[in-house]
């Protein structure tokens, strides 16, 4: 598929991605090395708390997402850069077997004024797990490249 400079996006447009399984080991060790509580580390303490069983970290699934936004349909010119967030929810836990996949919604598009190469592209994505409930959700600013003059 083809990068989408600035100028081919418009709000209301959607992007979907491909699915990915989410395994125990991998919500184990991605705790141990960035998010190391209990509910993200083992089994059976994780029962006994808030998330009654194992649960993946926020930030694993954020991961999980960032992947799943690279190999989508959504190739914004110049790469998936981003300049902010103005919302991030986890809504539901990820768990185990989980299998995620991603939509982004192109909210607004506006050019830079002061980088006339450039724009921001605010695009709401929202993870979903294999029962389509989604598991997180955020809306964020890209930096999206213009179309260069020779190609215009």
């Amino acid at each position: 598929m083809n990068v989408q400079f600035i100028e081919d996006l418009a709000p209301g447009q959607k992007y979907r991605s491909g699915r990915l399984r989410v395994e125990a080991d991998r919500i184990k060790s991605f705790a141990a090395e960035f998010d190391p509580q209990p509910f993200h580390l083992d089994d059976a303490t994780a029962r006994d708390t808030l998330f009654r069983g194992l649960a993946a970290s926020g930030w694993h699934t954020a991961a999980l997402t960032m992947r799943l936004l690279v190999d989508s349909e959504f190739r914004p010119a110049g790469g998936i850069i981003g300049a902010g967030f103005e919302e991030l929810r986890w809504p539901k836990p990820v768990r185990p077997g989980d299998e995620l996949h991603v939509e982004s919604e192109i909210l607004d598009v506006r050019t830079s004024k002061s980088r006339p190469d450039q724009g921001i592209v605010k695009v709401r994505t929202t993870t979903f797990n294999q029962d389509d409930e989604p598991v997180q959700v955020f809306t964020g600013n890209l930096v999206v490249q213009r179309r260069p003059a020779a190609e215009a």
